[in-house]
């Protein structure tokens, strides 16, 4: 009985070792991006006109990965992802809503997977660039670690994707800026690294455009979302008061302040509901959202229509010079993510 007891204690001891230096094999191989990292430089931007009307998309596509019929552990479900013939059915699922919108001026996508085992190391960004050919494509990793070992008994392994934007005109500059703050450790060294990527064009008038892209952070308990919300404020205030046109889209993972739903068909989820704060920006500041479609569905099942809870987190914010004409959300049964696209027409106003 004491031998037993001492090889049980053993095989304790290898398992606190192996764990052990697991962690420190990821921790200094943690993916620690700068607060600012400058992705592309042109000296030969394209100039956009002051008054110029520009259509975008925005599209969180879950690394194609949260299809209608998937659901999630982290968020209560039972699977981690789908077959690979999923993935890929999804993929040529995003690519042909994507081709219905190839006229859009700016698209700007989260969750695209380069090499990530959840999504069986297909290449979305090479997929999205050989799509959109005529348009200019930077990445920005948000989710980079060599092993997620959760759950147990089936990990997630290795990710690695981020915020891609997809471009009609040519940037001056495209930089990915770090959000501060993180879960703590260790529980940080397998979540993501939040950012948002800043596409810069020079207008006309010889002030810039600023097209962000942003997916916030999400399964915190506000706080992330809040200091995030803080930094992003002083970051676009900051670019408007030097007279530059400012546009943010993406995926907020909270809803527009005083956002209130008008579904025809699906069930607005209010279960622990984040809004953004009603005072963050000045009223000259545009939320601009459609309300009529929902943008997200909780994932702790298959998506049900009229029975699983649905919102609105995706859409745009819009500096005081920039007039909203039109925004509408994809309907498509969530058929291919757990999010569905939103497109937008705006205009530049003139400085008068």
């Amino acid at each position: 009985m004491f031998k037993v007891f001492k090889y049980i204690l053993a095989l304790l001891g290898i398992i606190v070792v192996i764990f052990g230096l697991f962690i420190v094999y990821i921790t200094l191989t943690d993916y620690k991006p700068e607060y600012k990292n400058i992705l592309q430089e042109n000296t030969n931007a394209d100039i956009i006109a002051d008054t110029a009307q520009l259509q975008l998309m925005s599209w969180n596509i879950g690394y194609c990965g949260l299809n209608a019929e998937m659901d999630f552990f982290y968020s209560g479900g039972q699977q981690v992802y789908p077959s690979q013939e999923v993935v890929e059915n999804n993929i040529r699922g995003v690519k042909r809503t994507l081709k219905n919108s190839e006229y859009a001026d700016f698209v700007l996508l989260q969750e695209v997977d380069e090499s990530s085992r959840r999504s069986y190391f297909t290449n979305q960004v090479d997929s999205f660039d050989q799509l959109y050919k005529r348009h200019y494509s930077n990445l920005a990793y948000n989710y980079k670690v060599s092993f997620v070992p959760v759950p147990v008994t089936n990990p997630m392994g290795s990710v690695k994707g981020g915020l891609q934007t997809l471009s009609r005109y040519k940037p001056n500059m495209v930089s990915r800026y770090s959000y501060d703050g993180n879960f703590k450790w260790p529980t940080s060294l397998f979540m993501l690294d939040r950012c948002f990527i800043v596409n810069r064009y020079p207008v006309s008038s010889g002030t810039q455009l600023l097209i962000i892209n942003t997916h916030n952070s999400a399964y915190d308990n506000g706080g992330l979302r809040k200091a995030q919300m803080q930094q992003i404020k002083g970051f676009v205030t900051k670019e408007y008061s030097k007279g530059n046109y400012v546009i943010v889209g993406g995926d907020w993972n909270q809803c527009a302040p005083g956002f209130k739903a008008d579904f025809a068909k699906d069930v607005m989820d209010y279960k622990d509901n984040l809004y953004i704060d009603n005072d963050l920006f000045d009223s000259n500041w545009t939320w601009f959202y459609d309300n009529k479609v929902p943008t997200n569905r909780r994932n702790s099942t298959a998506y049900k229509q009229g029975e699983t809870l649905t919102t609105v987190i995706d859409f745009y914010l819009l500096s005081p010079n920039i007039k909203g004409l039109f925004v509408n959300n994809i309907e498509a049964g969530f058929k291919y993510s757990d999010h569905q696209a939103v497109k937008a027409t705006v205009k530049l106003l003139p400085k008068r």
